[in-house]
Parts: structure tokens; sequence; C-alpha cells
């Protein structure tokens, strides 16, 4: 069964773009390379040549594997999205209860994590623990550093609203 994942219209664009330069000039250099390869003689012990065969055959696979994940992306319609819990692309500003600090992360797809940006998976440790909580709420969460509990202050849409 495949896994539905869910983006922003940003990220979505990003995964086409990125498809879209491995389909054309990802495959064109690769096949640049395999040519040049094929010149210079005798094949049967060519490394040249077996390496660029064993680069087109990874690129492929990461084209097929790209293809697949954009044939099961959703975009979210953040318009209609519920702010009263957490969920995918939820803005979400928690309070770990042990020292007082305070963070806002974003719930995003495995493919758009971004710590840097604030942008976490909802299949990390802190995202599944988030999920479905309310403000208000606190949650107990394994990290790898051991157990964190968190307090959720509030939760808004990605767009900032």
């Amino acid at each position: 069964m495949a896994k539905i994942s869910y983006y922003t219209e940003e990220g979505l664009n990003k995964l086409r773009n990125e498809l879209n330069e491995m389909k054309t000039k990802g495959r064109t250099e690769i096949a640049r390379q395999i040519a040049e390869a094929r010149d210079k003689g005798d094949l049967s012990e060519n490394a040249e040549y077996d390496a660029a065969k064993d680069a087109q055959g990874m690129h492929e696979m990461k084209i097929a594997k790209l293809e697949e994940i954009m044939s099961n992306a959703r975009v979210i319609d953040e318009s209609s999205m519920d702010t009263s819990q957490v969920s995918v692309l939820s803005k979400v500003k928690i309070k770990n209860r042990k020292n007082g600090m305070e963070v806002t992360y974003t719930l995003v797809s495995e493919e758009e994590a971004d710590l840097k940006t604030g942008k976490i998976s909802v299949g990390s440790p802190i995202g599944k623990g988030l999920l479905g909580k309310k403000v208000g709420e606190t949650t107990e969460i394994k990290v790898p550093a051991g157990m964190m509990e968190f307090e959720v202050l509030d939760i808004s849409r990605f767009n900032g609203e």
C-alpha cells in the first residue's frame, strides 16, 4: 500500500522541479558519460563504463522513487484546516515544561522537513507526539535524549493565520 504524503503547494512544486531536472539534465549528463566511456574502447574491461552504467541505474531508481512520491502526494487546502488540534501543516507553539523554553514548529511531510526553518516531520518523535493535541494539553515525548514534556501553547495554520 502506497503511503500518501501531504505537502504545501511550494513543497510539491519543489519536488516536481527536482523530478523534471533529473529527467532532463540528469539523464543527458549520464548518457554523455556513458558515450564518453564507450569511446575508450573494450567495454569488458572498462571501469568508467561500468561506473557510468551503475550511476545510470541509481539515477533511474531515484526518478522512480520521486515519481512514486509524486503519485501519492496531496496538497493540503490550508484554508479548510482545523486549528483546534495539531495536524499536518499546523504551526505549533510548544513549551518545554522542564526548562520553560518555547519553540514554534510547523509539522510537514518527511521530504519537506527542515529543522533550520522550523519544519519538523510528522513522523519524527516530536511530530508524532504532538499530532492530535489541543491547546493547553501536555504530552510526554520520548526523544533520543530521554523523555520530554511539552505543553501546546498555540496552534495556527502554516501560512500564519
